[in-house]
């Protein structure tokens, strides 16, 4: 099976954390030192390594983590779940976007988390571990992650779920605030609001399975984080108190690129380093 790519290139991270923390080409240069023209050149996709470490300081970024972004010298050793988890990954013009599906491996009720734009991969999985899908739970309600929505609801009859600052109208969704509960036999889910990215934008941590799970839509990305031009610092804030404070061996499940651990990201994504 082919590995799912990053996310986001080192050019992806300097432009996100640019227009995060809203420095200019011009002052970003001149703070580092450096000409405008290299500038532009690594924000095109050179890889000019003296320039990315430096103008990487002045970004807030680990200078190391990014290195190893632009020589493409680091993915995440990709955790295994035994039993009671699935990945989906479906297509998105040019990109990919994930969802995800958990299940009590004995009482067979499940909860999917998004849908991706086809969720029929998930429908076949249903079907053949022979579960029950009680609650249908939304990250965000970008148009990626719930753009088959209605089918995988229709099919399955359970509810859906987001949080209640969400901007988005879904017929028949129920809403919640930061920090409930729902539970799929033994599994607790719990949500934390990591908002930045949208409004009710949620993480939902996952307890019962093999590994404690971080479904964090786009809060994080293996080796990255959700770009957001006008709440930048709000998401960075939620990143570092209500995901980097869960335990070191949680499997993080993002809405974009491969799996990845907490433990992982502290030592390799650039803006957690």
């Amino acid at each position: 099976m082919a590995l799912i790519p990053l996310e986001d290139t080192f050019a992806d991270i300097v432009g996100k954390a640019q227009r995060g923390r809203r420095i200019t080409d011009e002052q970003l240069a001149a703070r580092a030192g450096i000409s405008r023209e290299d500038l532009l050149a690594v924000k095109g996709g050179k890889p000019l390594i003296p320039v990315i470490r430096r103008i990487s300081r002045h970004l807030r970024l680990n200078p190391e983590a990014m290195e190893a972004s632009a020589r493409k010298t680091w993915y995440p050793k990709q955790p295994a779940f035994p039993r009671g988890f699935a990945m989906f990954n479906t297509p998105f013009g040019e990109q990919t976007v994930n969802s995800y599906l958990v299940w009590d491996s004995r009482t067979r009720e499940a909860m999917a988390f998004d849908t991706g734009t086809d969720c029929q991969d998930m429908l076949d999985v249903i079907k053949a571990e022979n579960l029950r899908l009680s609650c249908i739970l939304i990250t965000h309600a970008h148009r990626d992650h719930i753009a088959d929505l209605e089918r995988l609801a229709a099919a399955t009859k359970a509810q859906v779920w987001l949080h209640e600052l969400e901007p988005c109208s879904i017929p028949g969704a129920r809403t919640f605030k930061g920090n409930v509960h729902f539970h799929a036999g033994s599994l607790a889910i719990k949500t934390l609001h990591t908002c930045g990215h949208t409004p009710g934008l949620t993480t939902f941590l996952v307890t019962g399975l093999a590994w404690p799970l971080a479904i964090v839509g786009d809060a994080l990305f293996a080796g990255s984080m959700g770009g957001s031009d006008e709440h930048f610092e709000e998401q960075y804030r939620n990143n570092y108190e209500k995901i980097l404070t869960l335990s070191n061996d949680t499997v993080i499940a993002p809405g974009h690129g491969p799996l990845t651990t907490l433990l992982e990201e502290k030592a390799h994504n650039p803006f957690l380093v």
